[in-house]
């Protein structure tokens, strides 16, 4: 599963948990959920609609409980949802093209001047893993939005 397959789904909502909650009740929402679901446990005059429904709905907690219970792939979830959020709601003040933006070789950076007299600084890696990426201002507040690819 890609990163980006699993930042599709919310994993907490899928185990009825949140992202504060310890392993230990992470792991009674998963058993509830599990013995709910669990094909074995349908009965023989279910329809076979709802019995798939079942089955899928039991496929999606026990991918919930693989990310969540595992303590580095749910940090990496909980650090992903976090950056999703706050790209979402991060102010941008102005959109540009890394075309735009000055390479520095020595930093092995871009650079771009800010009204400010500062600057925005983006690092070689970055440019590679996103399409777009919002950078802030080393001296104040503002921010940008670079676009990677023309």
């Amino acid at each position: 599963m890609t990163h980006e397959d699993i930042l599709q789904r919310d994993w907490y909502a899928i185990l009825d948990a949140s992202p504060s909650d310890c392993f230990q009740e992470l792991k009674q929402k998963y058993q509830r959920l599990v013995l709910l679901y669990h094909p074995d446990k349908q009965g023989p005059d279910a329809a076979a609609v709802e019995v798939e429904r079942r089955a899928e709905r039991f496929i999606e907690v026990d991918q919930a409980w693989k990310i969540l219970s595992n303590e580095e792939t749910r940090r990496a979830y909980d650090l992903q949802r976090r950056a999703q959020e706050l790209k979402q709601s991060w102010p941008v003040d102005a959109h540009i093209c890394l075309d735009d933006m000055d390479w520095d070789d020595g930093e092995r950076a871009y650079r771009y001047g800010c009204r400010c007299g500062g600057e925005f600084v983006i690092g070689k890696e970055e440019t590679e893993e996103e399409e777009e990426s919002v950078v802030c201002c080393d001296t104040c507040s503002l921010s940008i939005e670079v676009k990677m690819a023309a």
